[in-house]
């Protein structure tokens, strides 16, 4: 027999959930109270916007914050990104006067968290304009609790309110440093009034607008919507009319015309659009964006030179192609473009132009890739710089890569121009948050990130900390790809270059040989590093048959190595894969130190990077020099993506004095006609006397004619002879050349 009857358990179970119920009871109320008022009350006939809000907010302004917290996603994010920016204005601006308004502000909820961002303190004034007086009532109590006396509640209309400062001699006209407008715009019937009015106020040359509210997009993207719309803009035909009706019951306006309107009338700086998974995460997906930008009378030459002129970017009229430089900001032709803009750091804080004030539409082939292929750059910079003999007055060309080489150029030779080239964005994304981390970080957080590839909390460093420093479209690319930080992991794993790194890793560890890569990296001489490598590693590397069928597939040479078809065939010709692996491989050992500085061997064994072997941006040294003077040398950077050949002709003759275009030739078929194209355009670009460097699977590449015929003095700077000596630290390639323009 148990210890409780069946009669006393009946006694017993209505009991506990009495006990259940009382015990959670304000929590049940909480929610009752918002079914009720929000699905159940019917609201009847009101005379005007305000009553229908007053009728609806009466019964529940008290539990309005408690029950919107999973429902209004993306208002802290927004707070987060607005705050950061505002540090940067202010820090720039210190004696500027800093007012912010929160159009529909409601309950005070964004002040109160806005503090934990940026200091209330720090503005002037902030006032709360809202037309629902109960839930004004819970902001004023808010605010009286928090001591705040330079925080005010204005019930009135967000169409025509007044500041009290405007009465004591302060113009209307361009006062506001910064407005926001939280699930708020939607509910706003004249908002083409509202938005109006709103540009009136905001100061043209420092203030700061956000929006963040849920949205329906339209059927089809316009080219405008592509450029700064953002990725995952567009939503299905279900959920666009779905979540249109099902708002429009409480007369919340979710059709594209607003959100259009916002990105029509002002600048735009970031843009991001998500899903709230409210309630069941892979049914309830309400679609919501995060915008932030500023008024459109902003000047911008100075960026839009940058971009335009320096960059060499062609962006929409029909000037000649390769006609002297017209003294207009627009210099351009029809059919070329580029993502978005490779500005100096600063301008990324504002990141729009003139007439087109958002980055133009991308081209289709950017739609291939999904992610980045490089996480490092393979290439050794340092070889590089033996033989570049850059000085401060060069205009380097350059690959992106993951910009490891590029930041390298910058720190030990200070040119004055760098152009990172790349077709995939991703890359390009890549540099930007580098460089925007440069300006955003102390050291030691930047080795976190990049050098031990992993940190705790990124996503609040990437919206609190590097967002005023990043592109939209950056933004929107690290947003979605937060995880690549992640404490258990590595940065290094991901992208595709990170799938070799995995199963160089499984491999090790399937075959037990974990302490022998420590030994490895951690060995102080050549001759034992050398040892633990033909004793215990080559027989895994090189004798064994599993790495030697992965680089025969060409499915794995693309998706890991980010190796195409064209170029394995380079290498098979001039021998077997066994022989280009043992060619490779053989001769590191002896070569060079991994501990001691042969970094890129030792970031694929380890999956990081560490103090004493890095590369020269992760260095202390090296560090300080891009940071230093505010960043001064990162304002040399142009950041393209698009083709070699579009970025070179969009260039002024005689632009550039050196190109280093890595391995990207290899990638071409024998005989194709495009790289006599792109050939002829780096002749054109170059200045007389300039040079091109690259390295190629290939000992003599076939295209090296090409050159030859353009009017090139072709040099061969290094070339494996077998598995004796390496050219470099990474000798993965079997040559090394140069050209020069005469």
């Amino acid at each position: 027999m148990g210890v409780f009857s069946p009669v006393s358990i009946l006694y017993l179970a209505p009991l506990a959930g009495a006990v259940v119920i009382y015990s959670h009871f304000e929590q049940l109320k909480t929610y009752f109270l918002f079914v009720w008022h929000c699905f159940i009350v019917p609201l009847g006939k009101t005379s005007d916007q305000k009553a229908r809000l007053d009728k609806f907010y009466q019964g529940q302004a008290e539990v309005y914050d408690a029950t919107r917290k999973g429902l209004l996603r993306g208002r802290n994010t927004m707070l987060a990104m607005s705050a950061e920016h505002l540090r940067v204005i202010r820090a720039n601006h210190p004696n500027q006067r800093l007012v912010w308004v929160d159009v529909g502000g409601g309950t005070g909820w964004n002040v109160e968290t806005m503090d934990k961002h940026f200091p209330i303190s720090q503005f002037d004034a902030v006032y709360v304009v809202d037309l629902c007086k109960p839930l004004l009532e819970i902001a004023a109590k808010r605010f009286a609790a928090r001591g705040w006396t330079n925080v005010y509640c204005l019930c009135q209309d967000a169409t025509t309110f007044t500041l009290p400062e405007w009465s004591d001699g302060i113009r209307p006209k361009g006062s506001l440093g910064f407005i926001s407008l939280s699930y708020s715009l939607s509910m706003i019937p004249s908002y083409h009034t509202l938005l109006d009015r709103l540009d009136y106020l905001l100061n043209p040359d420092l203030g700061l607008m956000a929006v963040v509210d849920f949205y329906a997009s339209g059927k089809e993207p316009t080219p405008h919507e592509k450029a700064i719309g953002g990725q995952s803009k567009q939503v299905g035909w279900i959920s666009r009319w779905f979540w249109q009706i099902w708002f429009d019951f409480d007369h919340v306006d979710l059709s594209p015309g607003r959100r259009d309107y916002v990105e029509y009338r002002f600048g735009t700086i970031k843009s991001y659009n998500g899903r709230n998974r409210f309630v069941l995460p892979f049914i309830v997906r309400i679609p919501y964006y995060i915008w932030i930008g500023c008024s459109r009378s902003r000047d911008t030459s100075r960026f839009a030179h940058a971009f335009e002129v320096e960059g060499g970017n062609l962006v929409g009229n029909c000037s000649p192609k390769h006609g002297p430089t017209v003294p207009a900001l627009m210099q351009i032709t029809g059919d070329e473009k580029t993502e978005f803009l490779p500005l100096p750091t600063q301008a990324r804080k504002y990141l729009f132009g003139i007439a087109h004030p958002e980055p133009l539409p991308k081209p289709s082939a950017h739609a291939e890739f999904r992610t980045f292929i490089y996480s490092f750059t393979w290439e050794d910079p340092a070889v590089d710089m033996q033989h570049l003999n850059l000085s401060e007055n060069d205009s380097i060309f350059a690959i992106t890569s993951a910009g490891d080489n590029v930041l390298h150029y910058a720190i030990n030779a200070k040119p004055r121009r760098i152009h990172a080239v790349d077709m995939n964005p991703c890359q390009g994304h890549l540099l930007e948050l580098k460089l925007a981390a440069i300006k955003a970080f102390d050291h030691e957080t930047f080795f976190s990130l990049f050098g031990d590839g992993k940190h705790p909390s990124f996503r609040q460093l990437l919206d609190g900390k590097l967002s005023a420093y990043l592109s939209s479209p950056a933004y929107q690319f690290w947003r979605l790809h937060s995880g690549s930080f992640d404490p258990s992991s590595s940065f290094y794993l991901r992208g595709y270059s990170g799938w070799a790194l995995r199963i160089a890793h499984w491999l090790i560890s399937l075959t037990g040989h974990n302490d022998d890569v420590k030994a490895l990296c951690e060995a102080r001489t050549l001759k034992e590093q050398d040892e633990v490598w033909r004793r215990c590693l080559r027989p895994v590397f090189v004798d064994g048959s599993v790495v030697q069928r992965l680089v025969d597939n060409p499915i794995f040479l693309w998706n890991a190595l980010g190796v195409p078809k064209n170029q394995k065939e380079i290498f098979t010709k001039e021998g077997t894969v066994y022989e280009f692996i043992r060619d490779t491989l053989d001769p590191i050992g002896s070569h060079a130190l991994l501990s001691q500085g042969a970094y890129h061997y030792l970031l694929c064994l380890l999956g990081h990077y560490t103090r004493e072997s890095c590369p020269d941006y992760l260095s202390p040294r090296g560090f300080e020099a891009l940071k230093a003077n505010d960043g001064e040398l990162l304002d040399s950077f142009r950041l393209h993506t698009d083709s070699i050949v579009n970025v070179l002709s969009g260039l002024s003759a005689g632009a550039i004095t050196r190109a280093v275009i890595m391995d990207h030739l290899d990638w071409f078929a024998p005989g194709a006609g495009e790289v006599d194209e792109e050939v002829a355009e780096m002749r054109r670009a170059l200045a007389p006397g300039g040079m091109v460097f690259w390295r190629s699977a290939a000992k003599r590449p076939w295209y090296n004619e090409v050159f030859e015929r353009a009017g090139f003095v072709l040099e061969c700077l290094g070339m494996r002879e077998g598995p004796k000596r390496a050219i470099d630290r990474v000798n993965m390639y079997a040559s090394f050349w140069k050209a020069t323009k005469v």
